[in-house]
């Protein structure tokens, strides 16, 4: 049989057959071979600097929306929730008081609360039995906390944060106050009727002031304008103002220590004052709560009781380390810790406390400027332990002045932790702010100065350890 091209040399092999099909059709189907004939191109950079540059237009974003909230929306709510955080426990605990009394009543609860509200702030109220004018001091920092808080809430809600601008700073301040002084006229005419007798003006003021103060800090802190004004200031002014500072905290924590601390050694006698009572756990529990209002206002009289004037615990009566008058006291436990009469010589180790912790403001003062304010108390990495010594001008002019600074503070708080309770024997309860400030300025001068001096010439900078 002839060989065809369906059967490659004559075979009858279906699998040979299909196999040279195959080939041819993969024969056919290659794509011919690619000459690259591409001519290469020269690059002249003189010609391409010579051209003209040509801007492309850039598509234009649509302006991005403000994500700030308006000033008086910022401020009403961080104000009104500063006050309803302080108001609300008030009301809370009275509230549980008068319940397990027998007394309940949510309209009694929140007038009381209000009353009780309102003295926090140093708003006197109006009793049968005379004027209520002391204030409890713990609610009263209690109120600055968080109006501090509420002026960093509004300078973080403006977009004012970490601007440096004391302007914004003034204007978030003025802006809470303000709006606080409105809240508390506002209470003190829902509170004004008949048992208690409030003054609108005067609590407006009031409110105005603390409201002022708290968002002010708050404020400065939030938009950093404090460290703008530290740096207009002289080197002896600022130095001074935060050692005097730390000093008269210094003496109040000293002050709080040891009242704390003798009444905690008369612990026998504030149980037996607090079982007296016959009113049963909530009686007891509210005057319990009535002695921790006023620790921090105790907290200042022992302050004034260790400076030497002492402080008054009735008309005519007078409490300090050389001399022990008084009459009949109320009975509360923190009362407990009264000292029993005069110390005497015994007394003056006691007056040596406020001389010591002014001293230790001294010698944080050198050591703030021998390392820094991040390394106050010994050399660290990052810390100026290689720069010069601080001049003692400079360490005695900011002492000079951390004697004013203390000598306020601690006589604004001898003033205000005072007051009277109703119109009879306890019309004069508290310091006398004047004495109390000045030897407060003089003994914070003088140690300041002895402990500044002391850390310079008898202590030698140190410098970091270095890592091995």
């Amino acid at each position: 049989m002839p060989s065809t091209t369906d059967r490659p040399g004559g075979s009858e092999d279906p699998f040979a057959v299909a196999e040279a099909l195959q080939s041819v059709v993969r024969d056919d189907d290659a794509p011919p071979p690619r000459e690259d004939n591409r001519d290469t191109v020269v690059v002249d950079e003189a010609v391409l600097a010579r051209r003209e540059t040509v801007r492309v237009p850039v598509q234009r974003r649509p302006p991005e929306r403000s994500s700030h909230a308006p000033l008086p929306v910022a401020v009403s709510f961080a104000t009104v929730w500063a006050a309803l955080l302080t108001y609300l426990p008030v009301a809370a605990a009275l509230g549980l008081a008068r319940t397990l009394e027998g007394e309940g009543g949510l309209r009694g609860a929140a007038h009381a609360g209000a009353a009780a509200w309102l003295l926090g702030h140093g708003v006197p109220i109006g009793t049968s039995l005379g004027p209520l004018g002391l204030a409890p001091l713990l609610l009263t920092v209690l109120v600055l906390w968080r109006l501090n808080r509420a002026g960093l809430h509004v300078v973080r809600a403006i977009g004012a944060r970490r601007s440096g601008s004391i302007g914004s700073a003034l204007l978030v301040a003025v802006c809470v106050a303000g709006a606080y002084a409105m809240v508390g006229a506002l209470t003190a005419h829902l509170v004004d009727g008949r048992g208690t007798q409030v003054s609108t003006a005067r609590a407006a003021s009031d409110f105005l002031l603390l409201g002022l103060a708290g968002a002010l800090i708050g404020a400065l802190r939030g938009t950093g304008a404090i460290t703008t004004l530290a740096r207009r200031v002289p080197a002896a002014l600022r130095h001074g103002v935060r050692t005097g500072l730390v000093a008269a905290f210094l003496m109040v924590g000293a002050g709080g220590a040891v009242g704390g601390l003798s009444v905690a050694l008369s612990g026998g006698d504030a149980a037996k004052i607090l079982s007296a009572y016959h009113t049963g756990v909530a009686g007891q529990a509210g005057i319990t709560l009535i002695s921790i209002a006023y620790a921090a206002n105790a907290a200042i009289w022992a302050t004034a009781y260790l400076l030497g004037p002492g402080f008054a615990l009735g008309t005519g009566t007078m409490i300090r380390l050389t001399e022990f008058s008084v009459g009949d006291l109320p009975a509360l436990p923190l009362l407990a810790g009264l000292p029993n009469g005069p110390l005497g010589a015994a007394g003056t180790l006691l007056l040596m406390l406020p001389v010591v912790v002014g001293g230790v403001a001294g010698w944080g003062l050198t050591q703030r400027l021998r390392y820094g304010r991040a390394h106050a108390w010994g050399p660290g990495r990052g810390s100026g332990a290689d720069a010069p010594e601080p001049s003692w001008s400079l360490l005695i002019g900011a002492g000079l002045l951390a004697g004013p600074v203390a000598g306020l503070l601690v006589a604004a708080l001898a003033w205000y932790s005072g007051g009277p309770i109703g119109s009879g024997r306890l019309a004069e309860i508290g310091p006398a702010a004047g004495p109390v400030g000045l030897v407060a300025a003089a003994v914070t001068a003088i140690s300041v100065i002895a402990g500044a001096s002391a850390a310079r010439g008898l202590t030698a900078p140190r410098r970091p350890k270095s890592r091995k």
